[in-house]
């Protein structure tokens, strides 16, 4: 089986033509056919002479492979699903909206976190996706040039595979890469410790944390990962670092009806956050098999949304996309390998 070039760094690049006894400039080549010009073969990397074509080709393919299906929704969202080794999958989601079009991006198939809400949780951990399996979902995409923005925010933690993900960051930043700025690429965890702040200190892409509740214990039953590390010392790390200037941090918060919509969570999240440069994103709650939570009504949103700004904390709410097509994270790719499984029968 030949090993894939995209989703390999400059550095990983230059190994790869030293290796095959290729000039040195060889890999800069090779990295403008793969992001710049996005190819789906080595025969077309012209200005390689046809036998340095020909080694590559004995051991490396461009490996980009497109979606094997895909949703789409009434309101211009559509959801692909992409494959990740034998009878696995993972989902990228494509966001038009006005002026901008984001794509949410996996990290995993399935997740280690099991958070009480999600649906890639409930799958259990699969394995962790390489660069290339990650870049794919961009360089695959039908829409990929219109694209303003990547959200690390699909399937599974980013900070649990950081390695394969901040070599994909890399190829998405660097000049020999795609080119974009840090500003473009915002990266959703949980918070874990080892990874937190290795993150923040390698990258200079936006950070989101899911924070859903202020109040640790109830944290820890939505999320067992508060666990391992808690929120209040998520946000202890956080004030080490400056968010004042381009980075943005921001808090992600699901609302839950009757669980965490009333303003005397609003006021612990206040006290949480005091001082510290960031914004609240309130997120609706899109309902998913076998979880007793419902989400809390537009007027509770509003509310809340209104204490926090009120009182200076910088708070929006999500508008909802896609609700039509398994909007919520880890459901396609449920429903596809649920198909496959009955196909085995």
């Amino acid at each position: 089986m030949k090993q894939p070039l995209l989703g390999l760094t400059l550095t990983e690049l230059q190994t790869v033509v030293k290796n095959l006894g290729l000039p040195g400039f060889a890999a800069k080549q090779i990295a403008a056919w793969l992001y710049d010009k996005k190819v789906a073969s080595i025969d077309e990397m012209t200005n390689l002479s046809l036998r340095h074509r020909a080694l590559l080709k004995e051991i490396y393919e461009v490996g980009c492979e497109v979606p094997v299906d895909a949703m789409r929704s009434v309101d211009g969202t559509v959801k692909y699903l992409y494959r990740a080794g034998e009878g696995h999958y993972v989902e990228a989601v494509y966001i038009p909206d006005e002026d901008r079009a984001t794509l949410c991006v996996s990290s995993q198939v399935g997740c280690k976190m099991n958070c009480k809400f999600c649906m890639t949780g409930k799958q259990g951990f699969t394995a962790n996706l390489t660069a290339n399996q990650i870049i794919n979902q961009i360089n695959s995409l039908p829409e990929r040039d219109k694209l303003t923005n990547v959200v690390m925010m699909g399937m599974g933690e980013p900070l649990d595979n950081l390695d394969e993900v901040l070599k994909a960051l890399e190829v998405m930043t660097s000049s020999y890469g795609y080119g974009w700025s840090p500003k473009r690429i915002t990266l959703s965890s949980v918070g874990l410790r080892k990874g937190l702040q290795r993150f923040i200190e390698e990258s200079d892409c936006h950070l989101a944390v899911s924070l859903h509740s202020p109040v640790p214990l109830q944290r820890r039953e939505l999320m067992p990962a508060e666990k391992a590390f808690s929120i209040t010392e998520i946000v202890d790390l956080l004030r080490n670092y400056d968010f004042s200037k381009q980075r943005r941090l921001s808090f992600e918060y699901i609302v839950f009806k009757g669980v965490n919509d009333s303003l005397l969570y609003a006021k612990e999240l206040l006290k949480l956050l005091r001082g510290l440069d960031c914004r609240i994103n309130l997120i609706r709650f899109h309902a998913i098999p076998g979880v007793n939570l419902e989400g809390a009504d537009m007027e509770t949103m509003i509310a809340f949304r209104d204490y926090l700004t009120s009182h200076g904390l910088f708070t929006t709410i999500r508008a909802s996309r896609g609700e039509d097509i398994f909007a919520a994270c880890g459901m396609l790719s449920t429903a596809k390998q649920e198909e496959n499984k009955e196909e085995l029968i």
